[in-house]
């Protein structure tokens, strides 16, 4: 293993390990562009939010955005960053039909954040601290489309000049599973923070994957960097597929040449796009028509102030309260998922069995009909006063679940549904014992079963239940279960 504990890939000869870093680029939550003001929304006509700024227009000269500037300063707080007094905008120079200037005004040597670290949560527990390099604000492109009509490119301009953040990572990740969860992590930071939606599948989070592999031990080897993508799940299958292909041509006597690769999710491949460029090719040089940013120290510390609870901040609190690491880290994923839990702690539900009753029932049915927690039928509230039902024994767990169903299709108030439905939990003893004789009577065979094995009395009372509607109280079916069939505290 390497001297990071990482998994290693099995090759013919030998044992590689996956060298990984990220460079992220996330649309920073605002309603005008990083340079004009123009709009930012989504899903808008083509070429319907361009201004002559973002059109590169002879003349038009940028001017910043600061709030664009306050969101990139919020989330390099977030990543606990250094924050840099004084950043300066460069001109990044290449061709692309969609890029109307022929070059990208973004920041090359003096970035607006500097150093940070995130922390990432893997299967059994384990933390790993994730280096964050640097944090930089540029603009945009527009978007090439090739699908429209089959002798014509078209070029929409609604995003040329839009303001992303690109966040670059240290190469500190070894595996699929890590760059997969350094991705998620920082999702849920930036919508803790409110300065990025995440929203993936419109293009406002994509990443850039650097992959290398070596021997442990040996320095970095050649990467390649696979390009725009825009899912855990493609980042996890690029990182296999591209590692494996490093592997077999090292082992077959050939070299890695660095280049940009594309991932194909169709074929779960990577593919040749470009040379990889260095720095050099794009002419970088300060751009003329910007002064540098110049950041007191007063305001970074009043947005410092205004930071939310952040999700390893809430995770711990949420551990304190008495959660597993683990429904801990569930709850705090999403900020609408810890918010709703949070909201049923307002209403006095007890906080590991909201956890339970989130995870193992409400989530479930949530992903079942495809619709966010936003979007659920049954409120906080709703599902707060269900679990005071169920803790103060008016209802049984059976009833609870039938309940949460109820509740689900038709709303109401739990309280008024339980006692217009009779779902009251039955603990009349005499009752009780009454099913339970019936029971006893009708398996003969199963007594004499249970006599050998005492741990069976489960299947008496499962059939009691049964028996009762899901009505009676469990404990006092067991007890009674237990006393008549002469077990006493076995089982």
């Amino acid at each position: 293993m390497s001297e990071r504990g990482a998994k290693l890939i099995k090759g013919a000869t030998d044992a590689w390990e996956v060298v990984i870093g990220m460079e992220v680029h996330a649309q920073v939550l605002s309603e005008a562009k990083l340079f004009s003001g123009a709009a930012t929304a989504f899903g808008a006509d083509p070429n319907s939010q361009v201004s002559f700024v973002d059109a590169a227009m002879p003349g038009m000269l940028p001017v910043i955005n600061r709030k664009c500037v306050e969101q990139a300063v919020r989330t390099g707080l977030g990543l606990k960053a250094k924050i840099n007094h004084r950043s300066q905008f460069d001109r990044k120079n290449y061709f692309y039909p969609d890029l109307p200037a022929g070059y990208q005004i973004s920041q090359y040597k003096q970035p607006i954040v500097g150093e940070g670290e995130v922390t990432i949560d893997l299967p059994g527990g384990e933390t790993r601290q994730i280096g964050i390099e640097r944090l930089h604000l540029e603009q945009d492109a527009g978007k090439s489309l090739h699908d429209q009509r089959p002798e014509h490119s078209y070029v929409d301009l609604n995003r040329a000049g839009v303001a992303l953040m690109e966040i670059v990572t240290k190469p500190d990740m070894r595996g699929s599973d890590e760059a997969a969860a350094f991705l998620r992590k920082l999702r849920t930071i930036v919508r803790y923070l409110g300065t990025c939606d995440g929203n993936m599948d419109e293009g406002s989070m994509r990443a850039d994957v650097n992959i290398s592999v070596r021997r442990p031990g040996e320095p970095y080897g050649t990467r390649c960097e696979i390009k725009n993508v825009n899912s855990m799940r493609f980042i996890a299958q690029a990182v296999e597929y591209e590692a494996r292909r490093q592997v077999d041509i090292l082992e077959s006597g050939g070299s890695i040449r660095q280049e940009t690769r594309l991932f194909d999710p169709r074929a779960g491949e990577t593919r040749a796009m470009r040379s990889k460029e260095e720095a050099h090719d794009y002419r970088y040089f300060p751009d003329p028509d910007l002064l540098p940013l110049e950041l007191s120290p007063a305001w970074i510390n009043e947005i410092a102030r205004s930071l939310p609870e952040l999700p390893d901040q809430k995770k711990v609190r949420f551990i304190g309260l008495g959660l597993s690491s683990y429904d801990a880290a569930v709850l705090v994923a999403e900020k609408e998922t810890a918010d709703y839990f949070e909201a049923m702690l307002a209403e006095d539900a007890e906080p590991k069995a909201a956890a339970n009753w989130l995870n193992n029932e409400v989530f479930g049915r949530l992903n079942k009909a495809g619709v966010s927690v936003l979007a659920s039928p049954v409120s906080p509230a709703q599902n707060a006063a269900i679990l005071r039902l169920l803790k103060d024994n008016v209802i049984s767990g059976k009833i609870a679940k039938d309940l949460l169903d109820i509740v689900w299709d038709e709303g109401g108030d739990p309280y008024v549904i339980v006692n217009a439905r009779g779902l009251r939990q039955m603990s009349d003893a005499s009752a009780i014992e009454r099913m339970v004789d019936a029971v006893i009577k009708a398996h003969p065979d199963k007594v004499e079963e249970v006599r050998k094995k005492p741990k069976l009395t489960g299947w008496f009372v499962g059939q009691v239940m049964k028996q009762s509607g899901g009505k009676a109280n469990p404990q006092a079916v067991n007890d009674i279960v237990k006393a008549r069939l002469g077990i006493g505290g076995q089982g």
